[in-house]
Parts: structure tokens; C-alpha cells; sequence
């Protein structure tokens, strides 16, 4: 997801991995950074701790860029009746 977006909107993507134990240690609690798994767009923290689907990290990209927002993609059949 993350590269596409990248080079869609020529901005620059890191990609921050590590151990979970680095995640739960005091001094990266001190860096006052998201729980992992998180996506933050320049300072702004997008979701923590949880997944989040393409087109909402998008929204935020846009926004952040001053671009007009775009349509939600339009749910299946399924996604209609499942929730999905």
C-alpha cells in the first residue's frame, strides 16, 4: 500500500520495524510515538495499533497536501450486506 501511495503522490515513505519488545519499553514510550502497528502522515497520527485500509491513509495524504478529497470507493454487493 504504502509505496503506491508513495510514488502516486511523489512523497516520501518510512518504514519504521523493529522488535515488539522496542515498542514496550520506557524510552520509546518517551518518544511519545503511536503503538505499533501505527501510520502517521508528517506529525499527524493516522491510527495506532490497529490496521487501516488505503484509501483512508490516502484522505489524510490529500489533505495534508491541500488536494480536494476524493469519493469513497464504492462497496460490493457483499461489502453492502456484510458491513465490509
Amino acid at each position: 500500500m504504502m509505496p503506491s501511495l508513495g510514488s502516486k503522490y511523489q512523497i516520501e515513505i518510512e518504514v519504521t520495524s523493529k522488535p515488539i519488545a522496542d515498542y514496550q519499553t520506557d524510552e520509546y514510550f518517551e518518544l511519545d510515538l503511536p503503538v505499533a502497528p501505527a501510520v502517521m502522515v508528517g506529525e499527524e497520527i493516522v491510527v495506532e495499533g490497529e490496521n487501516i485500509a488505503e484509501a483512508k491513509v490516502e484522505a489524510v495524504i490529500r489533505r495534508q497536501l491541500g488536494l480536494p478529497e476524493t469519493d469513497p470507493p464504492q462497496k460490493g454487493l457483499f461489502g453492502r450486506l456484510f458491513g465490509g
